[in-house]
């Protein structure tokens, strides 16, 4: 029989996935959060030690990935720090005011810009700038397929297992 918590738990988990390729919605702590409602609710039982540990850790890895992924492809093309950080900063701030199109340009441009006005090199300011934006892009992916795992997992466990 499915009870209200595991209705919650997947709910939660189902929400994750959604999360992920939405910006600002903490996907990976959406996905502990279901496994951890499910967990407690169950009585610590019917969820094997074994899967929700894997499951849990498959959580952790989506949320740094969620949280650092795009500063270290920004770090990877060659950004410094500060422009990093900046770029994170307006990033957010366009993404709230116009969205995830805004948060994509925001970032692009930040990157390009300060990197070029650091460095003065068209090429290297544009190769920063594209891994930047590929990063946050792949980051989303990768976040997606994490999560889609994790309730992938979560219904094998409770339900096959």
């Amino acid at each position: 029989m499915v009870d209200a918590v595991t209705i919650f738990a997947i709910a939660l988990l189902a929400g994750a996935i959604v999360g992920a390729a939405v910006p600002m919605v903490p996907s990976g702590l959406l996905s502990l959060a279901g496994l951890g409602v499910y967990w407690w609710g169950s009585g610590f039982a019917e969820l094997s030690v074994l899967t929700f540990v894997v499951l849990a850790v498959l959580a952790l890895v989506t949320a740094l990935i969620e949280f650092f992924g795009g500063s270290i492809a920004a770090r990877a093309g060659g950004a410094s720090w500060i422009t990093t950080a900046a770029a994170a900063v307006v990033g957010i701030v366009l993404m709230v005011v116009t969205g995830p199109l805004g948060l994509l340009v925001g970032l692009f441009g930040t990157v390009f810009v300060l990197e070029f006005v650091r460095d003065g090199e068209l090429e290297g300011s544009t190769r920063s700038a594209v891994y930047t934006t590929v990063g946050v892009l792949a980051s989303t992916a990768v976040q997606v397929l994490l999560t889609a795992s994790i309730l992938f997992g979560f219904v094998i466990g409770v339900f096959l297992l």
